[in-house]
């Protein structure tokens, strides 16, 4: 006989990371670790043949805890135990325990010793018959057990067993509806089916099932649209997109033909797939809060080249259901294909509205995303994701082309008809007399024109009066209180008529020169079609607000008209942009409150809109929720249709790239189109979006990762692919607020390093590639390990200063660089003799036992110099002739390279120096400049050799060298360059002179 033990979930438990132990006599097995989950779900299956209905299956619950694992064994400690006797189980009706809680018994020893240890889900059935039975004692295989004890040991089996029974009572209901969703075995319906109908239900179970399941589909969709709670739609699942399109039905009709019961399009495609056995249960919806609803569906797929027909579950959960927006999460298990029992595969339909067609007719937008969920850890993880992959491609293949017999479809030409929805809009624009008459139709003019007429008529009835009191010819006062009253009625309402007649006219011209089709050049044209806003915020006590959209992209603005006391704006109008060089990344939308020309308008809402997460197709048709206090507190949105076009094709690009060729140094050529398709996949970028240029790099996390840093004309993406496990993100050029160069280090492994400083709040999407986020919220992302490290870096700096700064900024950029240069070359002619003692610091001073005559030698151009400085670690060393520029001063040029001994770079230097004879010797001055070094155009070095008489000796000299650093650019490093050039020259004068008086 075989006992089935089904181990379905757990709640209350006091960790978070447990397992299971399962044990029928001398057989074990165990469930995989549930991790960072007090109500695990395991969902898993035993089975374990037993001789003797004494025996019992004994559920031990582990708390896992990493590093304490034996060699053979998993590592966990026991929370508590649950005993079920093999013979409470054989005297349930059809020998099936159903989905029972049992409590878990605290261990007697351990830190859980005193804790509540929750509660444990288990179903438990037997199959088969015992060995050596008789048919009148099938439970009892002993054959010396009399009838007596046979018939008393049988009634305390069915005491024990009403006491379990008693204890589950109340829950029978919804553990029979539990037993349908998670069991897996072949046997799984029949054994449903037969536990529904077994014991006696009581009143509370009557009315338990009653509520689950006496609701047809639609009413229960109805029960959850009622209490969906503002639920918003999920994400797509990252494994990629299986199906996107738009298709001329109601969405609510779409759910209903996919996934109502019995649907003859589930059957259809079972046929065409080959897929048999295909069961559907009915769906069942839990009182939850908020409600589920749910269902199984099993069926047995077809065999492939390389896997047998298996059966497959899927688990069919309603995430959302509010009549217009549907989500149905399915989760489908293969446990008998390969490395089955280690993964789940998921898919998530989302059904919306689509767009209008120009007939009236509504769309509905089927959106089916996939992922592979791993259990458990394998080395075959891409293996079985490329299978999934390809296998999922295949079934949704006769997926679409199956429901396109059913709906018609809609492609993004239909969709995105610009002259169409240009010509429709244009015929729906209202006149300024019509929205005069709108705008005035209201009590306050009706009633002010009443007085203002009656007033008239009263005056063309009565007859001029005589002065009284203190009026005079000409004036007419009130003469009597009744008087001053209407008076003053009348003249806050014609006050009121009369801002009302200026607020309007303002509003009128605020509208300017904005609308229209009126795009000049050719490039990138952005038109913007501006439909309609819903709940815009107010600010006034009337409940109504005078809003206008202001635009914004690249740069430019431009305005809407202003819709005068209303929350729901019906603007109908066409904002298009001049053709721009560059495609635009981003545009932003804000809603202002008019208050007249001149006074400062206040921000109802705003909103961003990125162009590269969005398709033409959502484009071209979108709602957009408005961000801000106001805004978020009304519920306030607009609905925009935008398209984004380039009007002279791939000239535009050429334009761009030869453009950005000045700005990089370099030739940029046009990628081919296979290579600009997968750069575009890789990162789920609009197929207008082309790829620059491309670099092998790191990314420098807690361990560096090697992948590729790709460029184009909006984003900075990287992309890397490590046994299977990828890591993908990118960022907009806009997004960048600065770029640093970092030297080569030890922790680099003696590469220099890019460091890209995001803007604060920007750039979240690829926070798991940052290296770290700084006080001020900034993301950094560091990359090295460049092949041409100079050649990616200038070509970044050059690519954002050109995208992400204005054109202001980066002409000022580029006069400070021609001023910087100027002024270098103004340093490099003034620096020589121009600097005094004061400004210099000496770094070597010795008295020397040779005549002045013998020290000036290596200064001379002769053999003696050439030798000396060879030693000293020059090399091709050279030294033109003295000339004479003034009364006693000589100048001449020196070049050498420095051999690796001293600079491990090898850099080339060129020296400038000046000799001038004095009273008691010379002086020499010489400027350095070093070249092929890191750093080179940021200094000079300036040395000046002071060469005198010693006054104790005459066949001696003493010699004083001065050094000065002449910055020509600011760097964090310039203490550092200071310190070792300084502590360098003077070691190596030092040497210099010591070769000097031995070759003497």
């Amino acid at each position: 006989m075989r006992v089935y033990v089904y181990v379905l979930e757990a709640k209350g438990l006091p960790v978070r990371d447990s397992y299971v132990k399962v044990q029928v006599g001398k057989l074990k097995s165990k469930t995989r670790v549930v991790e960072r989950a007090e109500n695990p779900r395991w969902n898993e299956e035993f089975v374990f043949r037993v001789h003797d209905c004494e025996e019992e299956v004994v559920l031990s619950v582990y708390h896992h805890e990493d590093g304490r694992g034996g060699l053979f064994g998993s590592s966990g400690e026991l929370l508590g135990r649950v005993k079920i006797p093999v013979w409470s189980v054989a005297d349930e009706e059809n020998r099936i325990l159903p989905p029972t809680w049992f409590a878990v018994g605290k261990p007697k020893a351990g830190k859980f010793i005193r804790k509540d240890c929750g509660k444990i889900l288990v179903s438990i059935s037997l199959h088969g018959s015992l060995q050596d039975t008789s048919s009148d004692s099938p439970l009892f295989p002993s054959s010396n057990i009399n009838s007596n004890q046979a018939e008393e040991e049988m009634a305390l089996a069915k005491s024990q067993a009403q006491k379990i029974q008693d204890g589950k009572h109340w829950m029978k209901a919804i553990a029979n509806r539990l037993e349908k969703i998670f069991a897996k075995h072949e046997d799984v319906s029949e054994t449903c089916a037969s536990s529904e109908v077994s014991g006696t239900p009581s009143d509370y179970e009557d009315c338990v099932e009653k509520q689950q399941s006496d609701y047809s589909f639609e009413e229960a969709l109805s029960m959850m649209q009622s209490r969906d709670c503002q639920r918003e739609m999920p994400e797509d699942l990252q494994g990629g997109i299986l199906c996107d399109q738009i298709y001329v039905v109601r969405p609510y009709d779409l759910n209903i033909f996919l996934f109502a019961p019995d649907s003859k399009f589930r059957r259809d495609l079972a046929n065409l797939e080959g897929t048999t056995d295909l069961e559907e249960e009915l769906w069942t919806l839990k009182q939850e809060d908020p409600p589920l609803l749910t269902r199984t569906v099993t069926s047995t797929k077809a065999a492939t080249k390389l896997v047998k027909a298996v059966k497959a579950t899927e688990q069919q959960s309603y995430l959302k259901a509010d009549g217009k927006h549907f989500a149905i999460f399915v989760e489908v298990s293969t446990p008998e294909v390969p490395y089955g029992n280690a993964f789940k595969v998921e898919l998530l339909y989302k059904i919306m509205p689509g767009p209008e067609e120009g007939s009236g007719e509504e769309s509905a937008r089927l959106i089916i995303s996939w992922r592979v969920n791993f259990h458990q850890k394998t080395v075959m993880r891409g293996m079985i994701e490329g299978g999934a992959r390809q296998g999922l491609k295949d079934s949704f293949y006769h997926f679409e082309n199956l429901l396109a017999q059913s709906f018609r479809t809609l492609d993004s030409a239909e969709l995105s008809d610009k002259g169409q929805i240009i010509a429709s809009l244009e015929n729906e624009q209202q006149s300024d007399w019509q929205l005069a008459i709108k705008y005035f139709c209201n009590f306050t003019m009706l009633s002010t024109i009443c007085m203002v007429v009656y007033v008239i008529i009263h005056i063309l009835l009565c007859k001029p009066s005589e002065p009284r009191g203190l009026e005079f010819l000409g004036i007419d006062l009130p003469d009597s209180l009744g008087e001053l009253i209407a008076c003053g009625i009348i003249t806050i309402q014609v006050q009121r008529v009369f801002y009302m007649a200026s607020h309007f006219v303002q509003a009128r011209l605020q509208r300017g020169s904005d609308h229209g089709i009126k795009a000049q050049g050719d490039g990138w044209i952005l038109t913007i079609a501006l439909i309609e806003g819903t709940n815009v915020a107010s600010l006034s006590s009337t409940g109504y607000s005078d809003p206008y959209v202001v635009f914004t992209c690249n740069g430019r603005t431009k305005t809407s008209s202003v819709k005068l006391q209303t929350c729901d704006p019906q603007w109908n109008e066409i904002v298009e942009f001049d053709a721009m060089e560059e495609p635009p990344s981003i545009l932003d939308v804000e809603v202002f409150d008019f208050d007249g020309p001149f006074d400062q308008a206040t921000s109802l809402g705003h909103a961003e809109i990125n162009f590269l997460k969005h398709t033409s197709t959502d484009l071209a048709d979108m709602w957009i929720f408005l961000e801000g206090k106001l805004a978020q507190s009304a519920q306030s949105k607009l609905h925009l249709r935008i398209f984004l076009d380039n009007n002279n094709g791939v000239e535009t690009i050429k334009e761009y790239l030869t453009k950005m060729e000045k700005e990089v140094g370099k030739k940029l050529s046009m990628r081919s189109p296979h290579r600009n398709s997968t750069f575009q996949k890789l990162f789920k970028l609009p197929p207008d979006e082309f790829l620059i240029s491309d670099f092998a790099c790191s990314l420098k996390r807690k361990l560096p990762l090697q992948g590729r840093l790709f460029l184009s004309s909006r984003i900075v993406g990287f992309y890397a692919n490590l046994f299977g496990h990828k890591t993908r993100f990118f960022f907009l050029w806009e997004d960048i607020e600065d770029i640093q160069e970092l030297p080569p280090s030890f922790i680099s492994v003696g590469s220099p390093s890019l460091v890209i400083i995001l803007r604060k709040g920007r750039g979240m999407d690829a926070m798991h590639g940052a290296k770290s986020q700084d006080e001020e919220g900034r993301l950094r992302f560091h990359f090295q390990s460049f092949v041409s490290f100079n050649s990616a870096s200038r070509t970044i700096v050059a690519l954002w200063r050109t995208r992400a700064l204005m054109p202001e900024q980066t002409e000022q950029i580029a006069k400070e660089q021609y001023d910087q240069e100027n002024t270098t070359v103004l340093v490099d002619e003034a620096t020589i003799l121009d600097k005094k003692d004061a400004d210099m610091s000496i770094i070597y001073s010795a008295e020397l036992p040779i005549e002045i005559s013998s020290l000036m030698e290596l200064f001379g151009g002769g053999k003696k110099e050439h030798q000396i400085m060879e030693k000293s670690g020059c090399l091709n060393y050279s030294a033109t002739e003295w000339e004479h520029v003034k009364p006693g001063t000589f100048e001449r040029s020196v070049s050498y390279k420095f051999n690796r001994h001293i600079s491990i770079f090898g850099g080339e230097v060129t020296i400038t120096q000046q000799k001038v004879s004095t009273d008691d010797g010379w002086t020499v001055d010489e400027v350095m400049a070093l070249h092929n070094i890191p750093f080179e155009e940021y200094y000079r070095v300036q040395l000046k050799y002071k060469i005198e008489k010693s006054g104790q000796n005459h066949s001696s000299c003493k010699c004083d060298v001065y050094i000065h650093i002449i910055w020509l650019k600011s760097t964090k490093f310039q203490h550092r360059i200071t310190r070792n050039i300084t502590s360098k020259l003077s070691q190596r004068l030092k040497d210099i002179f010591e070769l000097v008086e031995r070759l003497s």
